[in-house]
């Protein structure tokens, strides 16, 4: 999953090497923290937060498989 994210981040950021991606795994929930430079933090995030709703949404999906509920959070 966390391979995933970094795939849909990579092109919208101009510093792609400043992608972490941590996870933290829960009794009924795995959250996925999502962190990028400073300056691309409004690309990730979009107007009105669009693109942030769409990564969820696709991480979401490929989460169906898992038992657990995913959250991601983005810094």
């Amino acid at each position: 999953m966390k391979s995933l994210i970094e795939t849909i981040v990579e092109p919208l950021v101009d510093h792609p090497a400043d992608i972490v991606v941590t996870e933290r795994e829960e009794e009924n929930k795995i959250v996925y923290h999502l962190q990028v430079h400073e300056n691309d933090v409004g690309k990730v995030i979009g107007k009105n937060g669009r693109i942030a709703k769409s990564i969820r949404t696709v991480v979401y999906a490929a989460g169906m498989k898992s038992n657990k509920k995913i959250y991601l959070d983005i810094m």
